[in-house]
């Protein structure tokens, strides 16, 4: 007898049914959307972050105490990092998360510019250096995909091409150099002299216009340095610093073995840091705080804004069915009259159009989940050029906001059924 009612209120009052399923799926449309963005939307900002530098560096122990000491240049202290560990870096725990890396040496050199001689600063690196690792995988590593937003005029160098190199724009303009002019570079430190043709001419916006670039190999050689480098710049993926995270960065071995396992086990800059030092003999590697505290600041803001667009979405969407669902008990007030009349009691009354409205809601529900997981697509592809992935959390979490916010549209309606006479209603008043 219960369900049959209920099947006969669903079918038999088709136009404010439609519209009840109308309004919850708009709700869960909304929020569906979000909800599927917002999960995915931390791996998004960071690779999208990712693209404008490296968020983690690493440099040798001694050179690293020696510039906290001292404010001295760490590239200018002390022996190098080896080469040959650098690739070490796609070994570690966390080594999907790191998108890119690349190794620097700097040294001074003079060069010959139109009325004299310039002091320059040569800058050795790789470029899409291919990488066997340990693992057996292989990779590419350098800055091509570090340094991406650089604007080059020519093209880039090859690893394997140690008569080329790049030149800063504005170095250019000051020695009155052009693409595929050739240079003179003389070492400061007595190494024999190298000829260089100009491959390509970089605006960065940064010191590395002033700069010039050329192979690695080519600058070890110069800086008289085999086998050495300063510096590696790491652009990984990390998760947002908590509580946690700040103090394992202050001093790990302070925490206790769950909270150890907790960061280590999690995809912190911190924690990324330290896994670096471990596959790279006498390394110290620190976060750049302020790509990584922004990373995080982008993030959490940017998942505020998605939280307080479902909640609107759903209180609106709570209002609307409050206002459908109170007319519709308004129109049937006879017929739920007669029914306390003849023995029903206020709970059955109440279960009976709960059950009505949840019958109706999941099924708007459904229809938003699917409609919601296509504009979470749209939003994916136009925001960031890449699709959403399809998180079971996100369908449980619907669900019971559809739920929460139909038995809430429905608190008014609850109120009048309960305050409904029998007696009142059936002789029309």
């Amino acid at each position: 007898m219960f369900w049959r009612l209920i099947r006969r209120a669903v079918t038999g009052r088709r136009g404010g049914r439609v519209l009840l399923a109308i309004t919850t799926a708009l709700g869960a449309t909304i929020a569906t959307a979000m909800l599927a963005v917002m999960f995915d939307v931390g791996d998004k900002v960071n690779q999208e972050l990712s693209t404008y530098g490296a968020n983690i560096v690493v440099r040798p122990r001694n050179a690293a105490v020696l510039s906290q000491l001292y404010d001295l240049g760490a590239e200018a202290t002390g022996p190098g990092l080896a080469e040959d560990q650098v690739a070490n870096i796609k070994t570690i725990f966390w080594a999907f998360n790191i998108v890119e890396f690349a190794p620097f040496l700097e040294t001074d050199v003079t060069v010959n510019g139109v009325s004299s001689d310039v002091p320059v600063t040569l800058v050795g690196t790789w470029y899409a250096h291919h990488l066997s690792l340990p693992t057996g995988e292989h990779s590419e590593a350098g800055v091509i995909g570090l340094r991406q937003w650089w604007q080059l005029s020519g093209g880039w160098i090859s690893d394997q091409d140690d008569t080329l190199a790049l030149l800063g724009s504005t170095l250019a303009n000051r020695l009155g150099v052009a693409l595929g002019d050739t240079i003179t570079v003389t070492p400061a430190n007595g190494q024999p002299q190298l000829s260089l043709q100009i491959a390509g001419i970089m605006s960065t916006g940064g010191a590395e216009d002033e700069q010039l670039f050329t192979t690695l190999a080519t600058a070890q050689q110069a800086a008289n340095r085999p086998g050495e480098v300063d510096r590696v710049e790491v652009s990984a993926l990390t998760t947002p610093d908590n509580d946690l995270a700040r103090r394992a960065a202050r001093n790990p071995r302070a925490l206790s073995v769950t909270d150890w396992e907790t960061w280590y086990c999690t995809a912190y800059a911190s924690a990324i840091a330290y896994q670096i030092t471990e596959v790279i003999d006498d390394a110290v590697a620190k976060p750049v705080r302020q790509i990584t505290e922004s990373q995080g600041m982008i993030l959490e803001k940017t998942q505020l804004i998605m939280v307080l667009v479902t909640a609107l979405a759903l209180l609106a969407a709570a209002l609307g069915i409050a206002n459908l669902v109170s007319a519709s008990v308004l129109e049937r007030s006879a017929e739920l009259g007669l029914l306390k009349a003849v023995g029903a009691s206020n709970g059955a009354v109440v279960a009976l159009v709960l059950a009505e409205l949840l019958v109706v809601g999941v099924s708007g529900g459904v229809l938003g989940f699917a409609v919601g997981m296509g504009a979470a697509q749209f939003v994916g592809q136009m925001v960031f050029d890449s699709y959403v992935t399809f998180r079971p959390v996100v369908a449980g979490l619907t669900a019971l906001l559809v739920v929460m916010v139909v038995l809430l549209g429905s608190l008014p309606a609850i109120r009048q059924l309960l305050r409904l006479e029998p007696a009142e209603v059936l002789h029309g008043r």
